[in-house]
């Protein structure tokens, strides 16, 4: 399979701040909420949780969220392949600004997930 697109975006709210991973899949964005900055899964396995499916449209998008849910700004994007893919494992190959190297996503219950650097590279 040949290289998608992702982006992280901080996305902030009136009751604070997280971050969404949204990975490109057809004509959508599969979508995790990071309870920490993506540097953090850098350092050790960060909560993620896995949300609704978001349009393509928001690998470019900042700006100010409908309904009044915050506002989104970009952090990080780049490419990625998929590695190994079982039901509850998921491995990709990430290249961006700060996400760069080999990560995994781990469910640990049903929307409940670990994002982990199992070969990461810190930002130079």
């Amino acid at each position: 399979m040949g290289h998608k697109r992702f982006v992280v975006q901080e996305h902030t709210t009136a009751e604070g701040v997280h971050w969404d991973l949204m990975l490109e899949h057809e004509a959508a964005l599969i979508t995790f909420r990071l309870a920490e900055s993506p540097e953090a899964a850098l350092q050790h396995a960060i909560p993620a949780q896995r949300i609704f499916d978001h349009p393509a449209k928001f690998l470019t998008y900042e700006g100010p969220v409908q309904n009044g849910a915050g506002r989104v700004k970009i952090v990080d994007s780049g490419t990625f392949r998929h590695g190994a893919r079982a039901k509850d494992v998921w491995t990709v190959s990430m290249e961006g600004r700060i996400l760069k190297g080999d990560f995994t996503l781990k469910r640990t219950a049903e929307d409940v997930w670990r994002f982990t650097a199992t070969h990461g590279q810190p930002r130079q």
